[in-house]
């Protein structure tokens, strides 16, 4: 059965108010008083329509770690926060270091319907940082795997980071970097500065993170590859990846919403909430990274959505586990930090969310322009909602979210997947059959 919906009277990009028709999963018209004959009415006044939103940094714990996740509620909570299609990070429990792995999570991805889940490949068996891992065959399955990264360890050893680079160079992957010098951050437990001197917490030191990032940089240039800078954290490192452009080299980065928000302070009060990897940084860091996003040093946002068990965050600070959720509120940290501060434009949320970083993970289908002739993957959101984050409410098994009580601008009112909506009225609709 066709499915033809009339989106009456949104805001495209914020820019100019214009109806989208959606039919057989394409938009098909665009402009004023469209035909609705034989289609569901969605109105859209006062919503600005942006393309589905893409997020390039997500851990979605299956196989292995479902206790933590699943790829259904992981894609629900992906679906409610205005997203059609997240990129699912390799530490899951067999690791996603073979074919086999990959094409699981695929399936996962496509039975859920949700939203589209394109997994990401180890760069190493195991993600132990000793040999890659079966690179070639995860990027000939059926997942057709494009982006491969150890997320959560660093590929330390320069010789296996420039094979890795060479390797995925042949059919134009990228590999995505956990920038942190192993031995420069053993035993860390949070930023190193005034805050961790006062609280005699050991410290992750801004360079372990710069030095890393400054080599593969270099490692990229030589060896004429791309790589991508994950949840980038410091103002050292935003200088070099500014460097790294002004170049011509290769390189491009994230920043998560919570470094964009968060500062090491919060660490004084011992939640282990607040513990990340990369940890929480200063002010200083915080608002360098605002103004690398607002002018394109830094090129998206990756939620780094880490979701844990209860009891891996309801313990000491040293043993608890490093990680936020993030999908449900990353729009609206966004437009709180960047977007009503007239740093960005809803423009530039389109392409920092959703554009840009479907160009990297080389997700054709996605971040689209809202066109005639385009996927109809679209997301509605009103601006001048307010709420409260309360984790129980949310549909991620996560509940470790930093920003449980905050006030926080914009609510995602409709997602749509290939022209189905995922969401109504704020609320999960049903799945996308395929």
């Amino acid at each position: 059965m066709t499915e033809k919906y009339l989106i009456q009277n949104a805001s495209i990009l914020g820019e100019h108010t214009a109806d989208l028709l959606v039919e057989d999963g394409k938009i098909t018209g665009v402009g004023e008083d469209l035909d609705a004959a034989g289609a569901t009415v969605i109105g859209a006044t006062g919503l600005i329509a942006l393309p589905g939103l893409v997020d390039l940094h997500t851990h979605l714990r299956e196989p292995g770690l479902e206790d933590a996740e699943t790829v259904e509620t992981g894609s629900r909570a992906a679906a409610l926060g205005g997203y059609t299609a997240v990129f699912a990070m390799a530490n899951s429990n067999p690791v996603a270091d073979t074919a086999g792995v990959v094409e699981q999570v695929f399936q996962l991805g496509q039975n859920s319907g949700w939203v589209q889940v394109q997994p990401i490949g180890a760069v190493t068996v195991g993600l132990k940082g000793e040999r890659l891992s079966e690179i070639g065959a995860m990027a000939s399955s059926r997942a057709q795997v494009r982006v491969f990264s150890d997320d959560g360890m660093c590929v330390w050893d320069p010789a296996l980071m420039r094979r890795a680079l060479e390797y995925v160079k042949t059919f134009n992957g990228v590999i995505a970097q956990h920038a942190q010098e192993p031995r420069l951050t053993e035993g860390a437990q949070m930023n190193e500065g005034k805050v961790s001197a006062e609280l005699g917490l050991a410290g992750w030191p801004a360079v372990a993170e710069e030095s890393i990032i400054a080599r593969d940089v270099l490692l990229a240039e030589h060896v004429g590859s791309r790589l991508h800078i994950c949840h980038l954290s410091t103002k050292g490192s935003v200088e070099i990846v500014r460097w790294a452009k002004q170049r011509g080299i290769q390189v491009t980065a994230e920043a998560t919403p919570h470094h964009l928000l968060l500062t090491d302070e919060l660490v004084r009060t011992y939640d282990p909430v607040y513990k990340v990897n990369p940890p929480l940084r200063t002010e200083e860091d915080v608002m360098a990274l605002r103004q690398a996003v607002a002018d394109g040093t830094i090129d998206i946002i990756g939620t780094d959505h880490a979701p844990h068990p209860v009891e891996s965050k309801d313990c000491e600070w040293d043993c608890a586990a490093n990680g936020m959720t993030g999908l449900e509120q990353a729009l609206s940290i966004i437009q709180k930090t960047l977007v009503d501060t007239d740093m960005i434009s809803w423009a530039d949320v389109a392409r920092i969310m959703s554009s840009k970083p479907a160009e990297i993970g080389l997700a054709e289908n996605q971040g689209r322009p809202l066109e005639v002739g385009e996927p109809a993957n679209i997301v509605l959101v009103d601006p001048a909602a307010k709420r409260t984050i309360k984790p129980e409410e949310q549909a991620t098994k996560g509940k470790n979210n930093p920003y449980r009580d905050l006030e926080v601008p914009g609510a995602v009112v409709a997602t749509f997947l290939g022209g189905h909506p995922t969401v109504l009225d704020g609320q999960l609709a049903t799945p996308k059959v395929h």
